[in-house]
């Protein structure tokens, strides 16, 4: 009789997969120990080998405290993510803890992670669709008969930027008015 087969169960996973598989669902490297038989030192070679993602204890601890709520965290944060733009970093912040956890969480989810250049056109369109929004108010106030300084008081905004804003969302302008002092058309002797 061999030593691995004393130590050993036949449906012992042993094999890099079936380690990581157990260990994503949930299990401590030293539960893998115990249902393998093998070293701690092997378990984590092969689960390095098979590309697992380690976790900390403390993300086993809550992991474990409450299945559901890992999941209804990980659909939040691919909402997030793909309805919102969110990066992995602001996702992090929102309660996976860490980059690498965003990620993972996402992947979860059944969300694709995307390259940091389209995280950007996707801020840029959703920038443009607020910026929209933003002309298309500013021109309904504009022709209920605010003034562009008035308006742009109130936003915050440069004047020139309200006009900008206002020409994006094709607002008729009102004849400018000349504050300054009246000027001499006559011609001089």
């Amino acid at each position: 009789m061999s030593r691995k087969s004393s130590r050993q169960p036949e449906d012992a996973p042993t094999r890099p997969e079936d380690l990581r598989a157990r260990y994503e669902s949930g299990a401590t490297v030293d539960e893998l120990v115990t249902a393998s038989g093998l070293s701690y030192g092997t378990v984590l070679n092969r689960l390095h080998e098979a590309g697992t993602e380690m976790r900390t204890s403390w993300q086993t601890r809550r992991m474990r405290q409450d299945p559901q709520a890992r999941q209804r965290l990980a659909a939040h944060l691919r909402a997030l993510y793909e309805q919102r733009g969110a990066t992995l970093t602001e996702l992090a912040a929102a309660g996976a803890g860490t980059r690498r956890a965003a990620r993972r969480l996402v992947i979860e989810a059944g969300g694709a992670v995307r390259t940091p250049q389209q995280t950007l056109r996707i801020r840029a369109a959703a920038r443009a669709v607020q910026r929209q929004k933003l002309a298309l108010s500013l021109r309904a106030r504009y022709e209920a008969g605010a003034t562009v300084p008035e308006l742009a008081e109130d936003c915050n905004y440069s004047v020139a930027t309200v006009y900008r804003l206002l020409h994006q969302a094709r607002t008729p302008m009102r004849p400018q008015h000349n504050h300054g002092p009246a000027r001499d058309t006559r011609k001089r002797p």
